[in-house]
């Protein structure tokens, strides 16, 4: 009996080392997946006076930064964003939709050390592109900004900068 015991246990370690083995692991323990990491949390947000709120959750096993907007009180605008770090393309990945039926893709990115997430789109004929900027990370603050270039990048312009103050 001590035998088949011993026997019984033996296989059950050599099955648990042979899984540990063999379990995949998915990128989202990388440097880069954690890219945006500085973002999760509870943050109060100003623009023009007024203030909003924003809270952004990792969800999937941390590889999808989940980010839920509640737009000021009598602005309207509430949005939900899924990010995730792209294994495939090593790029970031954002979608965005909201409560008036925006949707928007998002492709991350850098402007000079600070990160980004851009688009590409047309409107009457001519190429716009978007981006979002996080500007001045620091553990309880940021700077974010909403920018346009109608010259395929070479210049910008800001249209709504926000301030960031974490309340989590």
């Amino acid at each position: 009996m001590r035998a088949l015991t011993a026997t019984a246990l033996a296989a059950t370690l050599v099955a648990s080392a042979a899984s540990a083995q063999t379990t995949p692991t998915y990128g989202c323990d990388t440097p880069e997946s954690r890219r945006y990491d500085f973002w999760v949390g509870e943050w109060e947000l100003s623009h023009s006076g007024t203030k909003s709120a924003n809270r952004i959750t990792k969800a999937l096993g941390g590889c999808v930064i989940v980010e839920q907007f509640t737009g000021a009180p009598g602005t309207k605008l509430d949005g939900t964003s899924v990010s995730t770090y792209d294994r495939a393309t090593r790029r970031w990945r954002q979608t965005w939709v909201d409560n008036t039926g925006a949707y928007l893709d998002f492709e991350g990115g850098s402007d000079n050390g600070d990160p980004t997430f851009e688009r590409e789109f047309v409107r009457d004929g001519k190429a716009i592109r978007q981006r979002m900027v996080f500007r001045d990370v620091k553990p309880a603050s940021l700077k974010w900004l909403w920018q346009s270039s109608h010259d395929g990048g070479k210049t910008w312009s800001t249209q709504w900068e926000i301030d960031y103050k974490r309340v989590k």
